[in-house]
């Protein structure tokens, strides 16, 4: 059988999505099982780029419900399999201008290393809404180039920043920040990681050095100065508990709102899980 045996399910989502108004730039089968996909869509300003994902995620499970399948956006919906990211490709523009392009590093402008340096710095409280379910931190572990390290790099997949380099031209450069997944309150989750780039821009936050060397080269010491994701929803939620004030400005988030998505999460989610018999505890521990 054919390698990607889902093209014409694909096809027929991208020409629903065209008809739609989405622009779309690219489709292809990844490298999870159970007929993983990707479907990338062409850059647009961030209220409109949130209404195309609401509309992205209906069209797919639409068509693909056509077809006597289902779709899912669940980040690691298999063990030991490849999960499913969101990454999201930024750039800030004047206009026609854009602003990211320089003689910096990977060709950025220095205004593009402090966005990248509020990425980073904020990262851990931003996880609490580009990456908000007890599920998605399935996904973000060592391997599978989940991006669990808090550094930037042009090459490193594993590395939460990325900057593409597919073309010389000051109009494609970007900071793509692989963390996030399609879990997520896409318009929460897009306003929050401004708002994490344009406090580093405020503050000069410096992202530090790239990350470009092949993490399996690296000492173990070197491993260790590296900062890593969170490994849970829970802690997440704790770092954006303490480290919220750059959401509060301009009242594009409230302490109210975020109040209000922390308990939410702990009580819905990360108690309602943990206070409940997993079933490969039964594998492990039924007949003890």
């Amino acid at each position: 059988p054919p390698t990607d045996s889902l093209q014409d399910i694909r096809t027929e989502m991208v020409q629903t999505m065209l008809d739609c108004g989405i622009d779309v730039e690219i489709h292809h089968h990844e490298v999870g099982t159970a007929g993983q996909g990707e479907i990338d869509i062409r850059f647009c300003p961030l209220l409109i780029c949130g209404d195309r994902m609401m509309l992205y995620k209906y069209i797919v499970k639409n068509v693909a419900h056509r077809h006597g399948k289902t779709a899912t956006f669940m980040p690691k919906p298999l063990f030991e399999d490849n999960g499913t990211g969101m990454h999201t490709h930024q750039s800030l523009w004047q206009g026609d201008t854009p602003l990211f392009a320089g003689n910096g590093y990977a060709g950025l402008s220095q205004m593009a290393l402090h966005y990248i340096g509020g990425l980073l710095h904020h990262a851990p409280a931003l996880l609490a809404f580009t990456n908000p379910t007890t599920n998605s931190y399935k996904r973000l572990v060592p391997g599978y180039e989940a991006p669990v390290n808090l550094a930037y790099s042009q090459r490193n997949r594993s590395a939460s920043v990325r900057i593409p380099m597919y073309s010389p031209s000051p109009k494609s450069k970007r900071v793509e920040f692989r963390c996030p997944d399609p879990s997520c309150n896409i318009y929460l989750a897009l306003s929050a990681m401004l708002m994490a780039g344009l406090d580093g821009i405020e503050r000069q936050l410096d992202p530090g050095e790239p990350l470009d060397k092949n993490l399996y080269d690296l000492s173990a010491e070197e491993r260790a100065g590296v900062p890593q994701t969170a490994g849970s929803l829970e802690a997440s939620l704790d770092h954006l508990e303490q480290d919220r004030d750059f959401l509060l400005q301009g009242d594009v988030f409230s302490d109210d709102l975020i109040d209000a998505w922390l308990d939410y999460k702990r009580t819905e989610e990360v108690d309602a899980l943990r206070l409940r018999p997993h079933p490969y505890e039964f594998a492990l521990y039924y007949d003890v």
